[in-house]
C-alpha cells in the first residue's frame, strides 16, 4: 500500500503535510471491563498506567504504539449521543489481512455492536460500538495513487461492503494468532458537533486542517498532507449542541506535527483568533467550541507524555 505523504513548502496557515493523529483518550466508568474489551475486540495491549489523584490513567496500543488512553472516571454519566463529543475512533490498519483479523475478534466479542460497513473508495471500513457506547471504525486505505479528485474534494463514497464475503477472503489463522503484534494506529477521528460552521473555523482556519470533502450533507472532512481525512466533524446526531458536560466518553483528540516550528504556527493562529491555549515547549491544548481537548505534539511524546497531560 503506498503511503508517500506529498511533501512541499511550508504553509503557516496550515498543517504540515506530515501531520498524524495520535492516541485518543475516553473517560471510561469500567477500567478493568473497557481494558478487558480492547484487548479481546481490538487486540490493544496495556504500555503504562498511572494514578493521577482518584483516577487511573491506561495506555493501550499495539507494540510502541499507543492508540487509547482510559482515564478511570466512576460516577460521570453516560455518553449521550445527542451532545457534541465522539462519533468514532477510526483505527487503521497497514492491509487487509491485519484488518480481518480484527474485524473478527470485535465480531465474536459478545460485547460488541456491530453497527455496519461500507466501502468508501479511499478506504474499507467496518463499524462497531463498546461497551460504553463510543464508537469505533477499523479500517484499511486503498493505495493513494486509486484516489479520485472531483471539484477540488476527495472523491468518498458509502458502497456496500459484505462482512462475511471480506473475512472470507482476507482472514488467516496466522493473522489472529499475531494479534497485537500486527501494527495499528489511529488514522482519524470523527467527531459530533453543535455546527459546521462553527466547526470549521476551529479545526480548518485556527489548527490548520484542510477541506478534503464539502458538500456532504451535515459533514465536513478535512486533513493535512492531502489525506482523505485526519478529522470529520457531523451534527446527524448532535445538530445545536452546546458545551459538552462531564460525561464519560471523548476526553482528548490527539495530533502530532513534525516540529516546534508547527507548533509555533499553531499557536500564531491560536493567538490571532483570541483562542486560549498552553504551550509546555512540546505541546500545545487548546479546547474547542463544545470544550473538547485537542492537544498537538511534537514526535517523541511517550506514553509517559500521555499519562501527564
Amino acid at each position: 500500500m503506498s503511503t508517500t505523504i506529498p511533501q512541499g513548502p511550508t504553509d503557516e496557515r496550515v498543517l504540515a503535510p506530515a501531520t498524524s493523529m495520535d492516541a485518543v483518550t475516553l473517560h471510561v466508568g469500567d477500567l478493568e471491563g473497557m481494558t478487558s474489551y480492547y484487548a479481546g475486540a481490538i487486540a490493544l495491549e496495556p504500555l503504562e498506567e498511572r494514578a493521577r489523584g482518584h483516577q487511573v490513567h491506561r495506555v493501550l496500543g499495539r507494540g510502541t504504539t499507543p492508540m487509547l488512553r482510559l482515564v478511570h472516571t466512576p460516577g460521570l454519566p453516560a455518553v449521550d449521543p445527542r451532545q457534541a463529543g465522539l462519533f468514532h475512533t477510526a483505527f487503521l490498519f497497514d492491509d487487509a489481512t491485519s484488518l480481518s483479523a480484527t474485524v473478527y475478534r470485535a465480531a465474536q466479542d459478545p460485547r460488541s455492536r456491530f453497527v455496519g460497513s461500507s466501502d468508501h473508495l479511499v478506504s474499507e471500513a467496518f463499524y462497531f460500538t463498546d461497551p460504553e457506547g463510543n464508537g469505533i471504525e477499523l479500517y484499511t486505505d486503498r493505495d493513494r495513487d486509486l484516489w479520485l479528485h472531483r471539484d477540488g474534494n476527495v472523491v468518498m463514497g458509502v458502497e456496500h461492503l459484505d462482512p462475511n464475503a471480506y473475512l472470507r477472503a482476507h482472514l488467516t489463522q496466522e493473522a489472529l494468532d499475531a494479534g497485537p503484534a500486527l501494527a495499528g494506529r489511529v488514522g482519524h477521528v470523527h467527531l459530533q458537533v453543535g455546527d459546521i460552521a462553527v466547526a470549521e473555523a476551529f479545526y480548518l482556519d485556527a489548527l490548520g486542517f484542510e477541506a478534503t470533502v464539502r458538500g456532504y450533507p451535515g459533514a465536513l472532512f478535512a486533513s493535512a498532507g492531502g489525506y482523505h481525512h485526519h478529522v470529520a466533524m457531523n451534527t446527524w446526531n448532535s445538530r445545536g449542541a452546546g458545551p459538552r458536560a462531564s460525561t464519560l466518553g471523548l476526553g482528548d483528540v490527539a495530533v502530532t506535527v513534525p516540529g516546534r516550528e508547527d507548533l509555533d504556527a499553531l499557536t500564531a493562529r491560536l493567538r490571532a483568533r483570541g483562542l486560549p491555549f498552553a504551550d509546555d515547549g512540546r505541546s500545545v491544548t487548546v479546547r474547542d467550541p463544545w470544550e473538547t481537548r485537542v492537544t498537538v505534539s511534537v514526535p517523541g511524546t511517550t506514553t509517559e507524555d500521555l499519562l501527564t497531560r
